[in-house]
């Protein structure tokens, strides 16, 4: 560092990657200042420099000045590398400038500290870190010691956990092709070994937090569900509470969604298409996002469904990635998820996409449907995502669920037929009337469960005459019954 690029990086004032000192008699200031670039973009920390006029001064360094500064950079932990350079200060015989550039902070690093304090810079002023912040970046460097998805759960065995749920990810990962065929042999122990969620005999909280079968005592494993009237929340026409694992609350999840939300059909060609008023796969993504990136280690919050005339609201207790805010993280961006080993095991069983994609997915399957992408607010330590829905229009759909004169193939005699149907069943159905002409295994993908689990429901609902399947074996697909 030169005098004259000491000059530049003045003229432009301090701001976040730039701290002044006027000499070092504000070390241990300059020194919280430069732990708090570790912890954000890194930046320069110079002395000999007033801050307000921006005057370069500089001051007499002696060897006791350079002992002070080798000492104050040791209160730094974990321990940095940090070269102090001085330099002349033209015109004034003896003095010196002294500047020192700290690196920015990476994922996965520890946070750092100045004398057991954590600093961070918030725009150009340095700060105490949140004990959020601290918090997520320990789990991020040490997972192994501090994330909650990776600590035992106390007094749970296998017998707590549903073996079902368990094998049915088993083979929809290996359908999809993101596990090895001879998964489906290996025992309960060895499956969960292999996704790091059992260790030593003992079933981790991530496993329970997927495969649970009895959380009465895990308040955090619940999901709130809530149909208003009109646009805020004075007035209820639903509401409820489901809790369970993270399959259990997502089939909950979708089920209100179906229950509340409108179906509407269009003729294509000479053929009726029926969809729902904000796409499922969309919806689907956004719960499926929420159950699995929300904080657990907060047993008094949970993630909640909200459904108003004007929009659906789906949040859950978290925040976004450093890096990301509401307004950028539409744009390409690298996934680190909250849970990753949660995450990794809906990954393999398809219920997951990788690398942050899950996002441009949900805008894609908006703009598809011609109806307005996902907006994502943060606050009050939640995360939410928004999907408008349309207004001033018949939509034909009542709080009972599938019902209405302009509804297709859910209309007329069959009417009474589908709304008869389990809530699973209903979900089924309306993917067959979205996604005409697809085969078992297609229709199961979509909805994230096994084919065989698809297939039985299929035949339900064509002995109930409300699908079809046309065309071979091989080659054809399902498609709905048209009302006569």
């Amino acid at each position: 560092m030169t005098f004259e690029e000491i000059q530049e990086l003045v003229k432009k004032d301090e701001h976040r990657c730039l701290e002044l000192k006027k000499t070092t008699g504000e070390l241990q200031d300059g020194m919280h200042s430069a732990c708090a670039f570790l912890n954000t973009d890194g930046g320069w920390l110079v002395f000999g420099v007033a801050p307000t006029s921006l005057k370069i001064l500089g001051q007499q360094v002696t060897d006791n000045t350079q002992r002070e500064i080798a000492q104050a950079l040791t209160g730094l932990y974990p321990a940095v590398e940090a070269k102090p350079e001085y330099i002349d200060v033209p015109g004034r015989d003896g003095d010196q400038l002294i500047a020192i550039h700290f690196d920015g902070w990476k994922w996965g690093q520890m946070p750092y500290t100045y004398r057991g304090c954590p600093y961070y810079k918030y725009e150009s002023t340095t700060q105490v870190m949140s004990q959020e912040i601290y918090e997520e970046r320990l789990r991020a460097a040490k997972p192994e010691k501090f994330a909650w998805e990776r600590q035992v759960a106390d007094g749970v065995t296998l017998a707590d956990l549903d073996e079902e749920r368990i094998r049915g990810a088993v083979r929809l990962g290996v359908e999809r092709g993101r596990m090895p065929a001879t998964a489906g042999g290996d025992s309960l122990e060895s499956i969960l070994g292999k996704w790091n969620l059992m260790r030593d005999g003992k079933v981790m909280n991530g496993a329970l937090a997927l495969f649970g079968k009895s959380l009465g005592g895990y308040t955090q494993m619940g999901l709130r569900l809530a149909r208003f009237r009109g646009t805020n929340k004075n007035e209820f026409v639903d509401s409820g509470k489901a809790s369970g694992n993270f399959f259990d609350l997502l089939d909950a999840g979708m089920a209100f969604l179906f229950k509340h939300l409108s179906l509407s059909g269009k003729i294509v060609g000479f053929k009726k298409e029926e969809q729902l008023e904000i796409p499922a796969e969309a919806l689907r993504e956004a719960l499926t996002n929420a159950l699995c990136h929300r904080q657990l280690e907060k047993y008094n919050l949970t993630p909640s469904i909200a459904v108003y005339d004007d929009r659906v609201e789906i949040e859950n207790p978290g925040r976004l990635p450093l890096d990301l805010t509401p307004a950028t993280i539409k744009s390409s961006h690298a996934s680190y998820p909250y849970n990753p080993l949660i995450a990794e095991v809906l990954y393999r069983s398809s219920f997951l996409e990788s690398w942050g994609s899950g996002v441009s997915r949900m805008v894609d399957a908006c703009k598809a449907q011609g109806v307005p992408e996902p907006e994502y607010e943060v606050n009050g330590g939640f995360v939410r995502i928004v999907f408008r829905r349309a207004t001033g229009k018949t939509t034909g759909k009542t709080d009972e669920g599938v019902n209405g004169p302009v509804n297709g193939p859910v209309n007329g005699p069959v009417n009474g037929s589908v709304k008869s149907l389990s809530e699973s069943l209903k979900q089924l159905y309306i993917v067959v009337c979205e996604n005409q002409g697809l085969n078992t295994k297609q229709i199961a993908e979509l909805l994230g469960r096994p084919a065989t689990t698809v297939k039985n429901q299929l035949t339900t609902l064509r002995k109930k005459a409300l699908i079809e399947h046309r065309d071979s074996d091989k080659t054809g697909g399902y498609y709905p019954v048209a009302k006569k």
